[in-house]
């Protein structure tokens, strides 16, 4: 993948603080208290899979979901009134590889129809080489529960593409699952495929021709973005976003943006500038965030997945000098 994954040295924790699950419609709950409610319900593991069953789903799903607003989801503990959702629910919808407790409770449930959004599209490795440049990766931080399952990147809900695969896969899901109203769930889900794949668009168009091809983050979140349009995610640290680089990884990525005509260090809406500010430093460059969507909230730009990465094009197109 597109990642020039420069890890700071010494041991790294878990991002401690990052986007936990937003706001969903009227036909949602993030109780995780489903079950019995006249609908399919359906249990979503955090937002970027609660905005799926809620759009495929429409008026005939109860959506409910596990990770709360502001939540980091890596972090996620389920408790025991969720995992009695849980097991009430007719499905649940989750990523294997991202939240341990999840893919446990998923595991040890009864519930018949279980879909793994791993399954549906492709996951590569941290670390790929793409386009002829290369990762750097830690043997070290290699099992870190922010990656998924035996090293996967998960963030497979950024790029618009895999996404859409995600979308078509919990479709069929949902009409084999509920065939009373198939016909809506394929309905649904083709208006959502439509959308994504204009977005697709709109960051090819808007990305095609940029001063330069390089961005850098507080966290490794978008090299599955970057793959699928050309450019490169140079990541401060893959594991902590708010962690703080060493003199000589701040030097590093200084050079590396004069090199590369990198304008902007991106951070997370909800967690700190700090470590962003401190790369930026003496060289005269900005920050701005960049919003992996990992849930929504009230600082998030945009009300829901469909909006903030409309909101990151913009961002984007804007750090790079967009022609």
């Amino acid at each position: 993948m597109n990642v020039r994954r420069r890890l700071i040295s010494g041991s790294a924790i878990a991002a401690a603080t990052a986007l936990g699950l937003g706001t969903l419609s009227a036909c949602s709950d993030s109780s995780a208290a489903s079950g019995d409610t006249g609908k399919f319900d359906v249990v979503a593991s955090f937002y970027p899979m609660a905005y799926l069953a809620e759009r495929i789903g429409g008026d005939h799903v109860h959506v409910t979901t596990l990770t709360s607003p502001g939540q980091e989801p890596h972090d996620l503990e389920i408790s025991p009134r969720q995992i009695g959702g849980l097991e009430r629910s007719d499905a649940v919808l989750y990523l294997k590889g991202l939240q341990p407790s999840v893919d446990e409770a998923v595991d040890q449930s009864p519930v018949k129809t279980k879909i793994d959004a791993a399954t549906l599209t492709t996951l590569e490795e941290h670390g790929t080489e793409v386009g002829g440049r290369a990762a750097e990766h830690e043997d070290e931080h290699a099992d870190h529960d922010h990656e998924g399952e035996n090293g996967k990147d998960p963030h497979i809900w950024l790029d618009p593409v895999r996404y859409a695969e995600v979308a078509q896969g919990v479709g069929r899901a949902f009409e084999k699952a509920d065939p009373d109203h198939a016909a809506d769930y394929k309905k649904n889900t083709a208006a959502l495929v439509k959308q994504l794949d204009e977005l697709n668009t709109d960051f090819k168009d808007g990305l095609a021709h940029t001063r330069s091809k390089v961005f850098i983050t507080t966290h490794a979140a978008f090299g599955y973005l970057a793959e699928r349009y050309g450019l490169t995610e140079e990541a401060i640290s893959g594991l902590d976003p708010e962690s703080e680089p060493s003199g000589a990884r701040v030097r590093d990525l200084q050079e590396l943006a004069k090199a590369d005509g990198v304008s902007t260090v991106f951070y997370e809406t909800l967690v700190s500038d700090k470590t962003a500010k401190t790369v930026a430093g003496d060289a005269g460059l900005t920050t701005d965030v960049l919003d992996p969507i990992e849930g929504i909230t009230k600082k998030s730009r945009g009300q829901d997945y469909l909006a903030v990465q409309r909101a990151n094009l913009k961002a984007l197109q804007s750090a790079l000098g967009s022609k």
